[in-house]
């Protein structure tokens, strides 16, 4: 199995605002060129396709507004194949929903692979997996891992703003790591990225999901999983550009937080002379 890179990846401002790294003047529609169409654009409020043709892990033929049934729904955007960022984005899922006080009954789980290659019968292994390792009383009949066509999942992670890209050489996709949560209805209500989810606050976006209210737009801290290049010379380089891109934005990100301390503490002293 090939070595994955995770970079965490810290967007300037509120997402959608514009995607460059902190502190670069990047036009809105930049990204690094290593990240291979990956990246996230939140939509909060757009109204998912409910007749989106997907398949269930039994292999029955279901659409994507058949899980909109009076409750919020958890859908995350995964390969099943993925050896490493998207089991640890479903991990943490799985992990933090029984600590949120929340009851199965109470919400959806709808995970879709965007690999057009991926079948019934990886969804029925990945789902028998997870109600092994993390199943209570109920939860059965609220997982659910469905499969699709390539129509179906550019249709879906296009309405999602979930951008992702495939590498021929490795046969891996770079992608991000987050949940999106829905309304009953089928609308985003908000975006979680990483791999850790907080139970509190999970449960307060289902909460919120659950009476049709709409998140804000989240600060982007975005784990991306990177292909690895057998060949080396070109993973090494391609880490390096990413470095770089990184690394300038952090360095100034981190001059400004210092300069506005020494201000502020500048204006301090100055009350206090005054006063």
């Amino acid at each position: 199995m090939n070595p994955i890179l995770f970079t965490a990846i810290m967007w300037a401002g509120q997402a959608g605002a514009h995607d460059g790294p902190v502190g670069a003047a990047a036009p809105a529609s930049y990204r690094p060129a290593e990240l291979n169409g990956a990246g996230v654009t939140q939509k909060l409020g757009t109204q998912l396709p409910r007749e989106t043709p997907l398949r269930d892990e039994s292999g029955m033929d279901v659409t994507l507004g058949q899980f909109f049934a009076g409750r919020p729904v958890i859908l995350v955007l995964a390969y099943y194949k993925c050896p490493m960022l998207c089991t640890q984005v479903l991990n943490g899922l799985f992990e933090s929903l029984p600590k949120t006080g929340l009851n199965p009954d109470q919400y959806e789980i709808v995970i879709v692979s965007f690999d057009p290659r991926e079948g019934p019968e990886l969804a029925a292994a990945k789902r028998k997996h997870y109600l092994e390792a993390y199943g209570r009383p109920g939860l059965a009949e609220r997982v659910h891992f469905l499969t699709g066509s390539e129509a179906s999942i550019n249709s879906l992670t296009q309405a999602v703003g979930f951008g992702f890209g495939y590498d021929k050489r490795s046969d891996q996709f770079a992608h991000p790591g987050m949940l999106t949560l829905l309304t009953p209805e089928g609308r985003i209500a908000r975006y979680f990225f990483g791999i850790r989810f907080q139970p509190r606050d999970l449960r307060l976006g289902l909460v919120e999901a659950s009476d049709g209210k709409l998140g804000t737009l989240s600060d982007q801290v975005v784990l991306f999983c990177l292909f690895y290049d057998p060949n080396g010379a070109t993973y090494a380089a391609s880490v390096m550009r990413v470095l770089r891109l990184l690394s300038g934005g952090t360095v100034l990100a981190i001059v400004g937080y210092v300069a506005v301390m020494r201000m502020r503490e500048r204006r301090r002293l100055l009350r206090m002379t005054v006063s």
